[in-house]
């Protein structure tokens, strides 16, 4: 429940003046000019799969994340990937120095970089019809507020009404607009969730802070596809585009421990590889526990479940940890079937081999199910040096496995320990 008080002088909802008081009429379909929309290349290959191939012109990105992440660090690293389009950047919470001293070591230095400290809606909205930018960037809106609200900035009816005003001058305007958003404990976006339905991309800036890798997730985005990520190395200088996340991810793996094993797992249209570890020890508490990070908790109860049940594992008197490595947070079933063996190998003490890549479904009566796009996630390891693929039989073809990949269709869970093990 939220208070909201009247204002005081009255409320005019449009801060936007069209040109000559012209009120629009509705079109017909046939007037409507269709086709692609123009795109503003950045020329960071990760930042635009993200944003479904550039910056739409009028549309409205919401960037959100934990404090220190890296959102302010990416909004300024614009300035340099686009030094000759206009540039206004909001700052609400920083000092201009402040923004200056980071700009300065991120190797910003151009006159088209324009810098505003500013928090009331409809100066920015002024400014933003004078200098007539490309892109702006309001960091963030958490302070901006509307002069005509009583209430404080960063409260539910300011952060709504500020950003629908925002939403209105970019779209009259053509002006790309970047959104900063502040986070919840709980790693949603503060504020009403209307905000997320207003804007017309929301991406989610991942990872941890003291770690130097960074992904780029998108949640919604009207002009490309949601399931796209982009991974980001955390410099000096800003945040570097990974080119190969898969040999990153893979970088500090030892191939001769019990409980590690690789799964192929499809970020939108990219298959990635990543490391899978588990550990299976002797409970010391009547409660076992069950800890999974980078993958949902519940789906890992379920797998353990199969595992006694089809198997025959005694795991309710263990203790399983698994963690996926880099920081991914791993969404689709896919990676059931390499979570799976890594927990038999931890339990049973057995390494995986080495050259080996585990990718499947698993249902609930041990069955491996088929997964998507299978033959992308075989050849994105065979590029990687992998010599076998564990993959579900079913959708398996010749003709899509590369000539120096073994690939082993499974049929159920024992299928595959039999082979591992």
């Amino acid at each position: 429940m939220v208070e909201e008080r009247t204002a005081a002088t009255s409320h005019k909802p449009g801060l936007i003046r069209k040109k000559g008081g012209i009120t629009p009429r509705p079109l017909k379909l046939s007037e409507i000019r269709s086709g692609a929309e123009s795109r503003l290349e950045t020329g960071n290959a990760e930042l635009d799969r993200v944003l479904g191939g550039g910056i739409v012109e009028g549309s409205v990105v919401l960037i959100a994340g934990d404090p220190g992440i890296g959102k302010s660090t990416l909004m300024t690293e614009l300035a340099t990937l686009l030094g000759d389009v206009k540039l206004l950047y909001v700052t609400g919470e920083e000092s201009p120095s402040q923004v200056k001293m980071r700009a300065e070591r991120m190797g910003v230095d151009s006159d088209r970089f324009l810098l505003l400290a500013e928090t009331e809606v409809e100066s920015i909205i002024r400014c933003v019809q004078e200098e007539e930018p490309t892109i702006m960037v309001v960091d963030s809106i958490q302070t901006i507020f509307r002069s005509d609200l009583t209430s404080a900035p960063g409260s539910v009816t300011q952060v709504r009404e500020s950003a629908a005003a925002l939403i209105q001058m970019a779209k009259s305007t053509g002006t790309a607009t970047f959104i900063v958003g502040h986070v919840t404990k709980s790693g949603t976006i503060a504020g009403p969730r209307v905000l997320e339905h207003m804007v017309d991309t929301v991406l989610y800036l991942e990872g941890d802070r003291h770690h130097v890798f960074r992904i780029l997730r998108a949640v919604k985005n009207r002009f490309g596809s949601t399931n796209e990520i982009g991974v980001f190395e955390m410099e000096s200088k800003g945040l570097t585009p990974v080119d190969n996340p898969s040999e990153l991810f893979l970088s500090d793996r030892n191939m001769l421990t019990p409980g590690s094993a690789v799964v192929c797992s499809l970020e939108g249209t990219r298959p990635m590889l990543a490391e899978i570890q588990a550990l299976v020890t002797p409970t010391s508490y009547s409660n076992p526990q069950r800890t999974a990070n980078g993958f949902e908790g519940r789906r890992l109860q379920m797998l353990l479940a199969v595992l006694e049940k089809r198997v025959g594992m005694p795991l309710s008197t263990c203790d399983v940890f698994v963690n996926v490595t880099g920081g991914l947070r791993l969404t689709e079933p896919a990676a059931d079937l390499a979570i799976a063996a890594a927990i038999a190998s931890s339990f049973r003490d057995i390494p995986i081999p080495s050259q080996a890549m585990i990718s499947g479904e698993v249902g609930l009566g041990g069955e491996v199910r088929a997964i998507s796009q299978l033959e992308a996630r075989l050849l994105e390891t065979s590029r990687l040096g992998f010599s076998q693929a564990f993959v579900p039989e079913k959708g398996l073809l010749k003709k899509s496995v590369p000539n120096k990949l073994e690939c082993i269709g499974l049929k159920s869970l024992e299928h595959m320990m039999s082979h591992l093990f």
